[in-house]
């Protein structure tokens, strides 16, 4: 397919609207490539994803995490804001990405992290229905809630809250989603599930009584590209699509036991 094709496809997956305004989303590299046959999909785009990119003969590769969040005015293979970008347009291929859309979108960031979760019922979250609030089957103690998180995730958890407290209702965010603990409080929500929260945010919500499950921004958010790579191949079964095999969280979860805030 043409570049143009595969845009209209992401935009009916992830529609432009949802996104938050100001994100950088859709094409942010043009490609070289008349037809797009093989994409290579990713959460960031590390120089190791555009080495292999490279080295694997893409035409694409499509990231859930925007490049150039702040103004650049050079772009050099020995910065960290440009080194990536510049060795994809050396070669010829593009980017795209899908960000704070793909978050909100259907089958979306947290419609996986609620999958994933076996959560029951969701719905968005508002005001800006990023993120989702569901149930469990069950109630359950918060701790027993952590562990199962950790054992779907395959990390460790840092969590606010009293592990004896039992929760039913769960509001979910992939990424970093510490700004809304207030918003997920006021929505009437046992728990909340999210990938980043600062100090002063775990402080309100203990403050709130609000039991917390902290997992790591990589690994709330990996989830969606396998089921994003699935529905993209259903669309369009000329087109090659592949996990990337270098991409990595870059703050792994570390050994021992969860810690508390």
């Amino acid at each position: 397919m043409d570049i143009q094709r595969f845009c209209a496809m992401m935009e009916r997956i992830a529609p432009p609207a949802l996104a938050m305004e100001g994100d950088r989303i859709g094409l942010l590299i043009g490609t070289d490539h008349a037809k797009i046959r093989k994409v290579l999909v990713a959460l960031d785009l590390t120089t190791d994803v555009a080495d292999e990119a490279i080295q694997g003969g893409y035409d694409l590769v499509l990231t859930h995490h925007p490049i150039f969040w702040d103004p650049v005015t050079q772009i050099l293979p020995d910065r960290y804001e440009t080194a990536a970008a510049y060795r994809l347009i050396r070669h010829g291929i593009g980017m795209y990405a899908a960000h704070t859309n793909l978050d909100a979108a259907q089958g979306g960031v947290n419609d996986a992290l609620c999958d994933a979760l076996r959560l029951c019922d969701c719905r968005p979250l508002p005001p800006e229905n990023l993120g989702r609030i569901g149930t469990l089957v069950s109630p359950m103690r918060f701790s027993d809630f952590t562990a199962f998180c950790e054992q779907k995730l395959g990390t460790r958890a840092r969590i606010v809250g009293d592990p004896n407290q039992t929760v039913h209702s769960v509001a979910v965010i992939g990424g970093s989603g510490g700004g809304d603990v207030e918003t997920v409080h006021a929505a009437g929500c046992d728990a909340f599930v999210t990938g980043e929260m600062k100090h002063s945010q775990a402080l309100e919500a203990a403050f709130l009584g609000l039991c917390c499950c902290v997992l790591g921004h990589y690994e709330t958010e990996i989830l969606v590209l396998k089921p994003l790579i699935s529905r993209l191949q259903r669309e369009e079964n000329d087109v090659q699509y592949d996990l990337t095999r270098s991409g990595k969280a870059p703050l792994p979860c570390p050994e021992g036991g969860r810690t508390h805030e």
